[in-house]
């Protein structure tokens, strides 16, 4: 089993886009595990703000079949839609165990995690103790060092019955 951090992200219909999003993914990935929700300004397109996440899971599926699958969840959203306005629902593989490099187009670990708060924070949190493949250093280590000029915000969110954000960090007491 290969361990895994994906990130999502909507700006269309958030909550069910994102919920849907994760259920998908529930459906064929074990010990689907999330960190809690942000809301962002959009960064590189113009549009409305943006909900976004980490999840962590593992799998047994290759790379390649399980960004194929990735892209089938998009689609099922509404991702390619040639009409969409927005982005219903994006999912990144940012990490697949350790693997660094080129794999067939896709480039890991993911460039996005050292470049965007509403990446690194949420993975962070969920794996604070989780290591970059590609610096060496912890996901709280990165966060607490680095300085990226994004506003983001905790979002109450709940997927299955559990709230993914916690409530102290919905009232600014952490983070």
């Amino acid at each position: 089993m290969s361990l895994i951090f994906l990130g999502l992200g909507s700006n269309i219909d958030r909550d069910q886009h994102l919920q849907a999003g994760l259920d998908a993914l529930a459906g064929f990935l074990q010990d689907v595990q999330c960190s809690p929700v942000f809301e962002s300004l959009p960064v590189g397109i113009k549009s409305g703000p943006f909900y976004n996440l980490v999840v962590s899971a593992q799998t047994d599926l290759p790379l390649t079949e399980l960004d194929r699958r990735l892209k089938f969840i998009e689609a099922d959203n509404g991702r390619y839609a040639p009409n969409r306005k927005g982005l219903p629902l994006d999912i990144d593989v940012l990490l697949y165990d350790d693997l660094v490099g080129n794999f067939d187009g896709l480039i890991l670990p993911r460039a996005e995690i050292l470049r965007n708060a509403f990446v690194l924070w949420p993975l962070a949190l969920l794996a604070p103790q989780g290591m970059h493949p590609g610096v060496g250093k912890s996901f709280a280590e990165l966060w607490s060092e680095v300085h990226i000029e994004q506003e983001l915000w905790p979002v109450a969110f709940q997927w299955q019955g559990r709230q993914l954000t916690p409530h102290q960090l919905l009232q600014g007491l952490s983070g």
